[in-house]
């Protein structure tokens, strides 16, 4: 089992809808929590770094700082699915 913890920024408020997002994902995946962490986004890497988690869970891609680091990046050409998916947050309806 995976150890994960949850990171919401700090000036995310309320908080208590990310973090229910994020213990859902927690349990479909069996994960086991170590923590809900709400601090700069330096002290995830740390974690991360220091090989205390294994995941980090968030609520919504937009919390992620965009100059964060560590980062995965894939280098393969999107393939016909990834150009059909929608993108979120436009929606007509």
């Amino acid at each position: 089992m995976e150890l994960a913890i949850i990171w919401v920024p700090a000036d995310i408020e309320p908080s208590e809808h990310a973090i229910a997002t994020c213990l859902t994902h927690l349990r479909r995946h069996d994960y086991r929590l170590s923590g809900i962490l709400r601090a700069p986004w330096e002290a995830v890497e740390q974690k991360m770094i220091d090989g205390e988690v294994d995941v980090v869970v968030i609520a919504d891609r937009a919390h992620l700082p965009p100059d964060r680091s560590p980062r995965i990046e894939v280098a393969a050409p999107a393939s016909s699915a990834d150009e059909a998916r929608p993108v979120p947050g436009t929606d007509v309806g």
